[in-house]
């Protein structure tokens, strides 16, 4: 894509500096921006590396002309520009118009209008895809799926049956939607049951041996979701598994069986959901989060990377640690541990102290 800096600063709603005219073939970070790119200098240690005589991308309120710069866009939030910018420039996976030959597809399979089928995909029966959906090479659809219109799915991503995808939904490659969930019982009282009752305490141990419970719910995914490479979404046992619109899901994620996610989620990489849990809107977990199963994590919690949720987490609560506390009362208690080698010094020579006193006591 080439454009002018005057376009693109209208695109972006920013405010145009200098030679309008100029024109943006790409964008590259600040300090490596070549001809025809344009820098994205978003705070003022970024814009300190500029070299004069190139284009960037600044917040308002810095100087173009004392950067030695020939044109700008100045916005007010650098960063949502930034996401602008990128889409703006980004060629996409390449996918051509058409249905590639060497897909297979079911005869009763809907394919909407303008939509893009690549090399060796599969696509089962009773299939429905929305118009303009995009679905790159080696993608596995099971038999009574449903696509929404303009979705992107990436090479390689696998769609188990009865899964339903909202509108514009993108799935990374790897990405596996609709496996079975991890549910096993034995005939008799498991360890496992026995020791969430007892909190511990083993009576007998014996023999067990597992039997599956089969999954019969699906996965529904609401529009403007976006899945991760390599991110795994069980379905549910009897109803679905369920993430809601606008959730964002990073790479190697977990979400087990008849999991509720609210909306616009953000679950960073490597996050853990175990099942029949619930997650509310907005929630923000870190990498490496993991969430215990039957548990609700209410609207707009934040919790840091690494924390582990084993009990309901209210709305708003910010958590970090193992197990999760509110997130001042882990920094305090990071505090005192690092006080701990001071601490005992301190007893030390208290002892000693007291061992004199008591022992001139003795000789008095």
């Amino acid at each position: 894509m080439t454009t002018t800096i005057a376009d693109l600063a209208r695109a972006l709603n920013g405010r145009l500096w200098g030679d309008g005219s100029l024109s943006v073939t790409g964008a590259a970070e600040a300090g490596q921006a070549g001809d025809g790119q344009i820098a994205l200098a978003t705070t003022p240690a970024y814009a300190g590396r500029l070299a004069p005589g190139g284009m960037a991308l600044l917040a308002e309120g810095s100087d173009p002309e004392a950067l030695g710069l020939k044109a700008a866009i100045l916005v007010g939030r650098p960063r949502l520009a930034m996401a602008g910018l990128t889409r703006a420039f980004d060629p996409g996976p390449g996918i051509a118009a058409g249905i590639h030959p060497s897909a297979v597809i079911a005869p009763d399979a809907e394919i909407g209008a303008d939509a893009a089928i690549g090399p060796f995909v599969v696509i089962g029966a009773r299939v429905r895809i929305g118009a303009g959906a995009r679905i790159a090479s080696h993608v596995s659809i099971g038999p009574d799926v449903v696509i929404g219109r303009d979705a992107l799915i990436h090479a390689g991503a696998r769609i188990a049956h009865g899964v339903t995808i909202g509108d514009r939904v993108i799935l990374h490659s790897g990405a596996v939607i609709g496996g079975d969930g991890f549910s096993f019982v034995t005939p008799e009282k498991s360890g496992v049951e026995e020791i969430r009752e007892t909190l511990g305490e083993r009576r007998q141990i014996h023999q067990q041996h597992w039997t599956r419970i089969h999954s019969l719910g699906g996965v529904e995914l609401g529009d403007d979701v976006e899945v991760g490479a390599n991110s795994t979404l069980d379905r549910g046992t009897i109803r679905a598994t369920r993430i809601g619109r606008g959730t964002k899901i990073d790479s190697q994620v977990q979400v087990g069986h008849n999991v509720v996610v609210g909306e616009d989620c953000l679950l960073c990489g490597l996050v853990g959901i175990a099942g029949s849990s619930r997650i509310g809107n907005r929630v923000v977990l870190g990498g490496q989060v993991g969430v215990s199963d039957n548990i609700f994590v209410g609207d707009d919690v934040i919790a840091g990377g690494a924390t582990k949720i084993f009990t309901n987490a209210p709305a708003g609560r910010v958590l970090l640690g193992s197990p999760a506390v509110k997130m001042e009362t882990h920094v305090e208690a990071t505090k005192n541990i690092r006080r701990l080698p001071r601490l005992y010094a301190q007893v030390a020579e208290l002892r000693e102290t007291v061992k004199k006193l008591m022992e001139k006591d003795g000789r008095d």
